[in-house]
């Protein structure tokens, strides 16, 4: 059985740790096979302003963008049609690992012109296959947000197995019930 954090809190009120969340259903029976937490896998993708896209001065389908993100100001070589200056999207600084493409991200010369950290596609950051451009965000992003939090991947999602003799625990409900039978002395 699947569930997620966030639901199981809507039947449980705690404040505690996932691991001691996870470590308590172990013991209570329910052994938990996996947890799923993207927001590991995304906490380096950070919300960034594109400051200007310049053309590349030996390459017609590229630009050299100056992007503002929270670690400061970038200097970025885009394939993307859609780069423009003003443009919020989603950055992958050096030495982020890139999931949709299973790149380990390096600085480099691209063309002659320095690259530190890429403006990343849908397909490149994993949630779709769309790849001809880059991420426009639109509505009330801030330089910094995180990219974990606006796709909705910074919940973590539990995966329990169940055993023949818990069927009180085959909804959300009866496993926060347990829980909350063993948190009121936590």
């Amino acid at each position: 059985m699947k569930f997620s954090l966030s639901w199981l809190k809507d039947h449980l009120d705690t404040s505690v740790e996932l691991s001691v969340i996870s470590d308590t259903l172990t013991n209570i029976g329910l052994e938990v096979e996996h947890i799923e937490n993207k927001a590991k896998e995304f906490e380096n993708f950070t919300v960034a302003r594109v400051l200007s896209a310049e053309k590349h001065p030996d390459a017609d389908r590229l630009k050299v963008c100056n992007v503002e993100s929270i670690q400061g100001s970038f200097q970025v070589v885009c394939g993307a049609p859609n780069a423009k200056a003003g443009m919020m999207g989603i950055f992958a600084p050096e030495n982020s690992y890139i999931p949709g493409t299973k790149v380990n991200l390096k600085k480099s010369e691209i063309r002659g012109v320095e690259s530190c950290g890429m403006l990343l596609s849908e397909r490149e950051l994993g949630i779709s296959d769309e790849h001809e451009g880059i991420i426009e965000l639109k509505g009330d992003h801030k330089i910094g947000d995180l990219a974990s939090a606006i796709y909705g991947f910074d919940d973590p999602v539990i995966e329990i197995n169940l055993t023949p003799n818990r069927s009180d625990c085959l909804s959300v409900r009866g496993i926060a019930r347990d829980l909350a039978c063993l948190f009121i002395h936590i």
